[in-house]
């Protein structure tokens, strides 16, 4: 057996409908779309419609409410920190900052920011600058001989507003 040998068993690939192409294909003039209408024509979806009945979409009661300024912190635990210090990935005698426990791996992304939680044991004596952190982690960094470090993320709109403020 060789690569040249290879082939589909037979009737496992199907050719392609050719439409358009004479009516005694079967599949010409209207090539199998109909007579007539926005259905007959290409590139029509006409999402949710349900023939003119109110769609379930807008049946359906809606709940809740989506705060567009809302912080999205990513969440480290003191055990997964722990793990990555002892698997080599983070040096506990430098300070660790967001970037890096970002390039470290250990949070995927960071968006407004890093919150310590405290779950899991940590042993290293380590200096953190997060942007949020519980009693708790905070607590047991301490315990530990180390530090954690409040970092308040900046806001460039209130910064110039306090520059215009100042002009004046």
């Amino acid at each position: 057996m060789r690569l040249n040998d290879l082939r589909d068993n037979a009737g496992a690939h199907k050719g392609r409908t050719r439409v358009g192409r004479g009516i005694g294909s079967g599949k010409g003039k209207t090539c199998g779309s109909g007579m007539k209408g926005q259905k007959s024509r290409s590139g029509v979806a006409i999402k949710g419609f349900e023939g003119g009945q109110m769609p379930l979409h807008r049946r359906l009661p809606k709940r809740g409410f989506n705060n567009i300024f809302r912080k999205q912190f990513a969440t480290v635990n003191l055990g997964r920190l722990q793990k990555a210090i002892d698997d080599k990935k983070i040096d506990s005698k430098k300070a660790i900052t967001a970037t890096t426990l970002e390039e470290a791996g250990v949070v995927g992304r960071v968006r407004d920011g890093v919150r310590l939680l405290g779950n899991g044991e940590l042993t290293a004596k380590i200096e953190i600058e997060v942007s949020g952190a519980s009693k708790s982690a905070v607590a047991a960094v301490e315990k530990a001989g180390g530090k954690v470090t409040i970092v308040a993320e900046t806001q460039p709109a209130a910064a110039d507003k306090a520059e215009d403020a100042g002009a004046e």
